[in-house]
């Protein structure tokens, strides 16, 4: 497995400004996406995401949030959201959220889950990965910042 994170996500899966009002409209926009690119059931990944976060916040600080899940992909996925205005998610630093990377892992995977989210999670320590992702003007953009930053930790 990769250190990049171009292997989980591509350029028509980061989603910029998208509108969102609280956590649970943020996980609905992303199960409805999810269903749209992975061809899942939405309201099964909605609830496998609100499963998740009932456990505990998936907003790790800083303005970020990695919601995850095991659902029915053959793979690993991902899909990004910069959201148009940060909203509560109940981080662990009480800051509002306002980067989004959705993990969706198949139901009977373990290890590869574990290791993509700490991948995830280190990409957005990076310096610049987040400044550039909030500043993006596009999802090309976007995108090209999220896998450059990945792409060179992982060389």
């Amino acid at each position: 497995m990769t250190k990049s994170l171009r292997g989980l996500i591509e350029p028509s899966r980061v989603l910029l400004d998208v509108p969102a009002t609280c956590k649970r409209s943020v996980l609905e926009r992303l199960a409805d996406r999810a269903a749209d690119s992975f061809g899942l059931p939405a309201n099964e990944v909605h609830e496998k995401l609100q499963e998740r976060e009932r456990l505990g916040s998936t907003g790790v600080g800083s303005g970020i949030a990695i919601p995850h899940a095991r659902v029915q992909v053959d793979h690993l996925q991902g899909l990004v959201m910069r959201l148009r205005q940060p909203v509560d998610f109940e981080a662990i630093d009480g800051k509002p959220v306002d980067i989004v990377f959705l993990l969706l892992a198949p139901e009977a995977d373990n290890a590869s889950h574990l290791k993509a989210l700490s991948r995830v999670a280190r990409t957005f320590r990076m310096p610049g990965v987040v400044q550039a992702l909030r500043g993006a003007g596009d999802a090309e953009a976007a995108y090209a910042a999220l896998v450059a930053e990945s792409d060179q930790a992982a060389a």
